[in-house]
C-alpha cells in the first residue's frame, strides 16, 4: 500500500489527506480493497470512518479512534458542528463578490443512473451551498470557487454547480465532455475542516491547499 498523507494525529482522532482517485473505503471486488481506510487501518489499528469524500475528490478526512470517538465526531458532523471548506475550480465566469451566496436545491438519487444523484424540488432531501468566488481565471474561462456544504448529500457540491450552470472541471460524472476534457481530474478539493475536539473541547482547525496549479486547460 502507498504511504498516507498525515496532517494530524492524536490518541482520538486522525486528519489524513486523501488523494484524488482513491476510495475511502473498500468498494466491490478485488480492484477496489485499497482505499484511505485500509491504509489507516495499517498503520493505526484503532482507526475508523466517521465521513467520506467521493474517490474523485482530494483533500482532508477525519478519522476517529475509539468506537466512543467515532460518536462523538459523527454526532457533530450530523449537528453540523465541523466547518466544512472546499475548493473547486469550474466552468466559466462566475460573480465577483464579498458576500456569500447560497444555493438551495433538494436532492435525492437518480434511481436508472446511479450512482448519479438530481435535483428534485418535491421529493428531494434539504440540500444547502454556500459559495464565494475567490479567484476569476480569465484566460481559462473559469472561476475557482470556495464552497461550503451546509448539508452532506451525496454528490451535492457537484450537482448543485452543474445546477447554476457552472460544473466542476474535469467532472466525469456530471460534465460535458468539454468540462471533462479541461482537466486531468476532477477539480474539487477538501481544503478546511474545523472542529471541537470531543475530548477536551479545544478548537482544531486544519488546511489542505488544493493542488490545482497547472491543471486547468482552455
Amino acid at each position: 500500500m502507498c504511504s498516507l498523507a498525515v496532517i494530524h494525529e492524536d490518541a482520538h482522532l486522525l486528519v489524513l489527506d486523501k488523494p484524488a482517485g482513491l476510495l475511502c473505503v473498500p468498494g466491490r471486488g478485488d480492484d477496489k480493497q485499497d482505499c484511505l481506510s485500509a491504509r489507516a487501518q495499517a498503520r493505526w489499528p484503532d482507526a475508523l470512518v466517521v465521513h467520506r469524500l467521493d474517490m474523485a475528490t482530494s483533500g482532508l478526512v477525519l478519522m476517529a479512534r475509539s468506537p466512543a470517538m467515532q460518536r462523538a465526531l459523527g454526532d457533530a458532523f450530523a449537528r453540523r458542528r465541523v466547518r466544512k471548506r472546499y475548493e473547486a475550480i469550474v466552468d466559466g465566469p462566475m460573480p465577483l463578490s464579498q458576500e456569500w451566496s447560497l444555493i438551495d436545491a433538494p436532492l435525492m438519487a437518480d434511481w436508472p443512473n446511479r450512482p448519479m444523484q438530481k435535483i428534485d424540488a418535491r421529493d428531494g432531501k434539504p440540500s444547502l451551498t454556500r459559495w464565494r468566488v475567490k479567484r476569476l481565471l480569465p484566460d481559462r474561462d473559469a472561476s475557482h470557487l470556495w464552497l461550503e456544504p451546509l448539508t452532506g448529500r451525496s454528490h451535492q457540491l457537484r450537482v448543485h454547480l452543474l445546477s447554476i450552470g457552472h460544473p466542476i472541471l474535469g467532472d466525469t460524472l456530471y460534465g460535458s465532455e468539454d468540462v471533462q476534457r479541461r482537466a486531468e481530474r476532477l477539480l474539487l478539493h477538501a481544503s478546511e475542516l474545523e472542529f471541537a475536539h470531543p475530548a477536551d473541547g479545544r478548537v482544531l482547525r486544519f488546511e489542505s491547499p488544493p493542488p490545482f496549479a497547472g491543471m486547468v486547460s482552455s
